[in-house]
């Protein structure tokens, strides 16, 4: 039976594309195990979603900019680098799969050493830090969008797109509705700020009720520690801070979607076909991988953006009209699009060793 480490965290964007993977390395034999940081997200990920054996190791952030922390975050990733070390001399793996986030650095590093094979995922199309450090010890990166891969050096990175998860397509509508204690008279409008959730999107949204309810039932998924308790008794309105059983059903109900534009989430909502407004991040608040993303999706019919610095419930609702009206254009493109088999791809080249 061979042996495969998984690593990444730091975000759910760093864990779904693992949850893609698992079942199939499953069926295919392989003997699975994580290594992540001590009380990420990815940890109840793992925990919770799989029966992955989980492993946590020190882990510290890697900036671009100036902040104390730097002093002291160096000697976290030694310390996990040092952990993995000895975690993956007891595994023995044949190979290890990243998915970026800081947490990955050390395991890579540590595989690196040991002469294990590494594979990455860079989701979006320019590589966060943590996978530029570890492009440097792995044998093949996988990349989602074509443009990524002059990031890399040439015949490293290989284009497989994102890979989804089989049950996000396997979901009921009549199931989702029935979870979430709607009918069938509106339509539904999902609204997903991302793991950590988003204020802004929060405050927008919830600002934006009286009008928004006159015309969908939503599902607001805001992050943990972001419910307001003051809503939860109100008419065609759910809020969760997360979802994770359920998700399948949920999105099978969807009409409609408000999203970050991580690329993990984007595709899955292009593989779906359900029309979306992207609210990327802000350059402020990160390297600006997610403007790339969403003004790509944009390019290519399949979205419309409304950029965090522009949205007020005016913007808000304005925008959902467009989209709105917008719907049978942006479902037409995203038939065109043809989807590879990205977990087939990713699969077959970490079997073959190459």
């Amino acid at each position: 039976m061979k042996k495969l480490v998984l690593t990444g965290g730091g975000s759910a964007g760093h864990v779904t594309p693992h949850l893609a993977l698992i079942p199939k390395l499953k069926k295919m034999g392989w003997d699975l195990h994580y290594i992540g940081s001590v009380d990420g997200i990815e940890k109840s990920l793992i925990e919770e979603g799989t029966n992955v054996p989980y492993y946590g190791i020190s882990s510290g952030k890697l900036r671009r900019y100036f902040d104390l922390k730097n002093i002291k975050d160096p000697f976290k990733v030694a310390a996990g680098v040092a952990q993995a070390y000895l975690k993956l001399g007891k595994i023995k793996p044949d190979a290890v799969f990243s998915k970026g986030g800081f947490v990955a650095v050390p395991v890579v590093i540590a595989a690196w050493l040991r002469k294990i094979p590494v594979y990455i995922h860079e989701s979006d199309i320019t590589p966060g830090l943590a996978n530029k450090i570890s492009s440097k010890f792995a044998s093949k990166i996988f990349v989602t969008f074509d443009e990524a891969k002059k990031h890399f050096a040439a015949g490293q990175a290989i284009v497989t797109g994102s890979p989804i998860r089989d049950e996000l397509l396997q979901g009921s509508n009549e199931k989702g509705l029935s979870f979430l204690g709607f009918r069938s008279h509106l339509p539904v409008l999902t609204i997903m700020g991302g793991s950590l959730g988003a204020r802004k999107i929060n405050e927008a949204v919830r600002e934006s009720l009286p009008e928004l309810l006159r015309s969908y039932q939503i599902v607001h998924i805001c992050g943990k520690g972001n419910l307001d308790q003051n809503l939860n008794h109100t008419e065609g309105y759910r809020q969760f801070e997360y979802i994770q059983k359920e998700l399948p059903d949920v999105v099978a109900a969807t009409d409609f979607v408000i999203s970050r534009a991580g690329s993990n989430s984007i595709f899955e909502w292009l593989t779906l076909k359900i029309p979306m407004l992207l609210i990327p991040l802000t350059r402020a608040a990160s390297r600006g991988d997610q403007i790339l993303n969403a003004q790509s999706f944009e390019k290519q019919g399949f979205c419309h953006v409304l950029y965090e610095e522009d949205l007020t419930k005016e913007t808000l609702l304005q925008s959902l009209k467009q989209l709105k009206a917008d719907k049978d254009n942006m479902q037409r493109n995203m038939e065109s699009f043809k989807a590879s088999d990205s977990v087939d791809l990713i699969l077959r080249t970490i079997t073959s060793g190459k």
